[in-house]
């Protein structure tokens, strides 16, 4: 919860980061740093006198409830559309275990503020709920109510965690709205999810996040060249596809472990790079396993490949998204070359899908064909 609020006020140019909290934890000290990195200043404080002397009567304050876990997007919409407390209906909001407000509202654990409100907490007795105190001085000052839309306008979480349980309860189903996709999917991305929804939490609570599986999947792809170069194309192809599986689980995962509630491109969202490499050394590959009597080192050796995979990389642009997503699917391109080159056919597979490859391109342009299920 902590990294998440920490991402939104940074996504929100918040200039200091003021956490409640009576000792320095590790997740603090990382907090810190990737406050500090981000250029905003990070303070922990003991009780709510203490915030008086950070901020100053010009300043907005954005304060989040503990434990709270919305959907970043949702909330950086909310909080960026001015000051405001944010609220809820009644039954929805103490059945989710927000505090009530008034008759009709609960609160929803957010306010964008002004700073001179801060300092009226000094009124208060040093052991009071910040947050709570917070809320109630700005209302009582006029700062407008803002509420959230409803369950059927938003994504279905926006709750309180206030013990382990609530969190193994919720985890399900923040993982599915994280890595929920808006395109179609192919084969290998489609099991890369299925995988992730299954044992993302057990990755991420081992501490074994996206970065240690994209670098897996890089030794995977060098694995793959190393087979081929002992002569076992196949093996190496083999190699590719779980390591294409492997790069997109950890694409995946990213979107559970960040938060960029801006938008910016986190570097394993991207399969770029990888893709690049990886095409290389299926061509590689390919150009190997079925070269027969011409030369290793001549170009028709390798030109039915590079002919398949620079189609492969076309053809998406022309079809749509749906076939899009299985031709760009290197994983299944590896897994058919794969059993092409046991079948003694590998050449002729590489020359026949760039035929039908090149057929399709001519025939088919700037048309959108559906793959429907039986």
């Amino acid at each position: 919860m902590l990294s998440q609020q920490l991402r939104l006020a940074l996504a929100l140019d918040c200039e200091r980061v003021i956490c409640l909290g009576n000792a320095i934890t590790p997740e603090l000290l990382a907090m810190q740093h990737q406050a500090e990195t981000a250029g905003a200043s990070f303070h922990l404080i003991a009780g709510p006198r203490a915030l008086g002397g950070l901020v100053t009567a010009t300043d907005e304050v954005i304060a989040l409830d503990d434990g709270l876990l919305a959907l970043p997007s949702e909330l950086a919409t909310l909080l960026g559309q001015g000051q405001g407390v944010l609220v809820q209906p009644i039954e929805q909001g103490l059945e989710a275990g927000f505090e009530r407000i008034d008759l009709n509202h609960a609160s929803a654990g957010a306010m964008r503020i002004p700073g001179r409100l801060v300092e009226r907490l000094a009124e208060l007795p040093p052991d009071c709920d910040t947050i709570s105190a917070l809320q109630r001085i700005a209302l009582q000052a006029g700062v407008s109510q803002r509420p959230i839309p409803g369950p059927g306008q938003r994504g279905p979480v926006w709750a309180l965690i206030r013990q382990e349980a609530d969190a193994q309860s919720l985890e399900p189903l923040w993982i599915r709205l994280r890595t929920r996709q808006d395109r179609p999917i192919g084969p290998s991305r489609w099991l890369a999810l299925a995988g992730v929804r299954q044992f993302g939490p057990a990755l991420l609570h081992a501490g074994s996040g996206s970065t240690i599986l994209a670098i897996g999947a890089a030794l995977l792809a060098l694995l793959g060249i190393g087979s081929g170069w002992f002569e076992a194309t196949a093996l190496g192809l083999g190699f590719c596809a779980f390591g294409w599986v492997m790069r997109q689980s950890a694409a995946f995962l990213s979107l559970i472990e960040s938060d960029d509630v801006r938008g910016l491109r986190h570097f394993l969202r991207s399969e770029t790079a990888y893709g690049w490499m990886l095409d290389a050394i299926m061509v590689i590959l390919i150009g190997w396993g079925a070269g027969g009597a011409i030369p290793l080192i001549s170009y028709e050796r390798y030109f039915p490949a590079l002919m398949l995979v620079a189609l492969l990389r076309i053809l998406p642009r022309n079809l749509g998204a749906q076939w899009g997503a299985w031709l760009e699917d290197r994983a299944l391109l590896a897994v058919l070359m794969l059993i092409a080159m046991l079948a003694g056919l590998g050449r002729e597979a590489a020359l026949a899908g760039a035929l039908l490859l090149a057929l399709a391109g001519i025939v088919l342009p700037g048309r959108e064909f559906r793959l429907t299920r039986p």
